[in-house]
């Protein structure tokens, strides 16, 4: 089905069969193979792979923290990174295991047999990769019926967005971040180590939004992403994007053009790559592969949705996207 998918207009008969959308070509610059690290992230990178520290990435949204680790784990032939997505409630426990007190209550309460203090645990992002570093049998004691083993293995895992908690979380997991342990008390309070052959390699993110403690810092690698130049921005949209930037040079400088000057503008919400990327593909599908679909300026117009993300921004977004379309008609 061509461009657009939906008219809102009240004149249009419904369908006899569900529309088929094109598949969100999104995915293309999400692939971890085709990223792009600075040489700054990169010696950072190998100084914590070298140390046995974790490796803390700050940089404004859209600079790749997250997407960095992937393509850690995919150049180093490991499996895909074990992710902690952190909230605002999460506790040092959390990126361990979790344990189901208020199930085991009610099989109590309903008389249920075997409960088995193991049938009510679940191991997270960390915890699972401690566990992995060791035989099946080495930890056969601490492993719940349903947990799949696959073989011992060094692992990556990732601690997403670690200032969303609370300032007592980077705190409370100081020891076990360095050492790489945990207990639980709900099975004796048994110690669970990795084995340090195996130790996993831990990434985690920061958008700054609240300071770090001192004792958490001191125990990491630490490395600023920077928000991409103009020429190192080329290189990350034509990676990522191969086909999309590389049919039109033209194209790939008007899009950055307008997107600099939205970034410069003073917009509470800058642009990201992410952002840039998107946009780049939503031009290419509504022109229907133009090599250069801003030559009808007002595309830009209509695509700002996916760069501009704030109410407050959108007017001014538009204004500067109007003056470069009259400067391109002078």
């Amino acid at each position: 089905m061509k461009f657009p998918f939906y008219f809102g207009d009240g004149k249009r008969k419904q369908p006899d069969t569900p529309v088929t959308l094109p598949v969100s070509r999104r995915s293309q610059f999400m692939k971890p193979e085709n990223y792009l690290a600075d040489p700054g992230l990169r010696d950072a990178c190998n100084v914590a792979l070298l140390l046995g520290q974790p490796l803390l990435l700050t940089g404004e949204p859209g600079t790749g923290k997250t997407l960095f680790a992937y393509s850690l784990a995919w150049e180093l032939g490991f499996d895909e990174p074990l992710k902690f997505e952190t909230k605002s409630t999460s506790t040092a426990r959390d990126l361990f295991y979790s344990y189901d007190t208020l199930r085991q209550f009610q099989d109590a309460q309903n008389r249920i047999e075997n409960r088995i203090s193991l049938n009510y645990l679940t191991y997270n992002a960390l915890g699972t990769a401690i566990l992995l570093t060791r035989e099946q049998s080495e930890i056969e004691n601490v492993l719940p019926p349903d947990f799949v083993h696959p073989g011992k293995r060094r692992s990556i895992v990732l601690i997403d967005e670690v200032d969303k908690a609370t300032r007592d979380f980077p705190n409370d997991i100081l020891n076990e971040l360095e050492h790489l342990y945990f207990r639980v008390p709900e099975l004796g309070n048994i110690k669970i180590a990795a084995n340090p052959k195996l130790q996993p390699i831990v990434v985690i993110t920061s958008n700054s939004e609240k300071d770090l403690p001192d004792a958490f810092l001191r125990r990491c690698v630490y490395y600023n992403i920077p928000f991409p130049q103009e020429r190192r921005l080329v290189d990350i949209v034509t990676n990522r994007l191969g086909l999309y930037s590389a049919g039109s040079s033209d194209f790939l400088q008007d899009a950055l053009e307008i997107f600099f000057k939205l970034r410069k503008s003073g917009l509470r919400k800058k642009p990201g790559t992410a952002e840039l990327l998107g946009w780049m593909i939503a031009l290419q599908e509504i022109s229907g592969g133009a090599d250069n679909p801003l030559v009808e300026p007002k595309l830009a117009l209509r695509t700002l949705s996916s760069l501009i993300k704030t109410t407050d921004d959108q007017d001014k977004a538009k204004e500067i996207v109007k003056q470069w379309i009259d400067s391109r008609r002078k």
